[in-house]
């Protein structure tokens, strides 16, 4: 997700979104294709590469995701935290979505579809990994390509920097246990051991380096900041779609013996990002707050921080598991769905507005 995460005006117009953010969907597909047809042709290469692990993290695709997990973690401002009295109801939605709602819905969504109705179309022995990757999606609220849906709605700047910076610092602490007590009350085994080691260097050393960088370069003051922002924004987007490679070229038998799946798994993905934003663009209707509070705190409920479900899903179940293919299915959907949504409640200001 490579965004520009500065803070600016609210009444500033959007910022256009970039080539690879507007056609990520395309290059997705172009990595499902690409992925499978080298899987295919080459595949002791891949098999090479997939012995390449210390700890059973394997050595490429760490260094992968960290290449794209860090310069997007760097244009997140902690100290933007202090701004999140401000809006202390419309905060207060967002966390209630992203934190209560949205993972056990798609924990239940997960057992409906994937476990009951959708069982007989799907391999049987990859049903518990479809479900954990559902829950590893969900489990992490969006981060950086929030900032450009609440442009795109223009969302008050502060009230998004100050939400991002919160769920990310809540992350950190809640993203291992929540996703540890789902997977057991999904009857599917925890591996703590790995989810721990998942959590340490996917989320607490790419924080930490992420934060002592953005330091040093807001040390040379903003314009060096920029600068910086803009040679490295590429680099997240360039090394989720290398990843994508490597994952499909692993997945891509199964995908050839069995290409409903991919339609399969977005159906609950779908459904939820619909009813986590309607819920939560409801809610902050209800308590009041403004139109530029509502569409960001939906729309943060509504995308996933799909970057560190894929590097979970792969830590904690493999390249050729179901739950790395779950999750990839929602980096799949997520710009044009997302899109739709920032179309639906740009389209309703004046129903959310007459409330007031």
């Amino acid at each position: 997700m490579s965004v520009q995460g500065e803070v600016t005006p609210s009444n500033a117009a959007p910022a256009p979104m970039t080539v690879f953010e507007r056609y990520l969907t395309l290059w997705v597909l172009l990595c499902i294709v690409l992925g499978i047809a080298l899987g295919q042709f080459f595949p002791g290469v891949f098999q090479a590469i997939g012995s390449l692990e210390v700890a059973q993290v394997n050595l490429p695709v760490g260094l992968l995701i960290w290449v794209m997990v860090i310069p997007m973690l760097v244009k997140v401002d902690f100290g933007a935290l202090h701004e999140v009295r401000q809006h202390v109801r419309g905060i207060g939605v967002t966390l209630f979505v992203n934190w209560l709602v949205k993972p056990f819905s798609m924990a239940f969504l997960g057992w409906l579809f994937i476990r009951h109705w959708f069982a007989p179309l799907l391999p049987a022995d990859q049903l518990d990994s479809y479900i954990a990757g559902l829950i590893l999606l969900a489990a992490a609220p969006c981060t950086a390509m929030v900032f450009v849906w609440s442009r795109l709605t223009q969302g008050d700047p502060l009230f998004t920097l100050s939400q991002v910076a919160l769920n990310d610092t809540i992350m950190v602490f809640a993203f291992a246990p929540l996703v540890g007590f789902l997977l057991g009350i999904s009857a599917i085994t925890v591996p703590w051991d790995t989810l721990m080691t998942s959590v340490v260097l996917y989320i607490v050393i790419p924080v930490v380096l992420a934060q002592l960088w953005r330091k040093t370069l807001m040390s040379k003051g903003q314009d060096a900041f920029d600068a910086a922002m803009a040679q490295i924004g590429p680099w997240s987007i360039t090394a989720l779609l290398a990843t994508l490679v490597l994952l499909f070229a692993f997945q891509g038998e199964a995908i050839i013996q069995q290409p409903l799946v991919i339609a399969l798994l977005a159906v609950p993905i779908l459904i939820q990002v619909f009813f986590n934003s309607a819920l939560a663009y409801w809610l902050n209707r209800q308590l009041g707050e403004k139109h530029s509070v509502a569409c960001p705190s939906a729309l943060i409920g509504a995308s996933n921080f799909f970057e560190l479900a894929v590097a979970a899903a792969i830590g904690l179940f493999g390249f050729q598991s179901g739950a790395a293919l779950a999750t990839v299915v929602g980096v799949l959907i997520e710009v044009p769905v997302m899109l739709l949504v920032v179309r639906i409640v740009n389209g309703t200001k004046t129903w959310y507005t007459a409330k007031s």
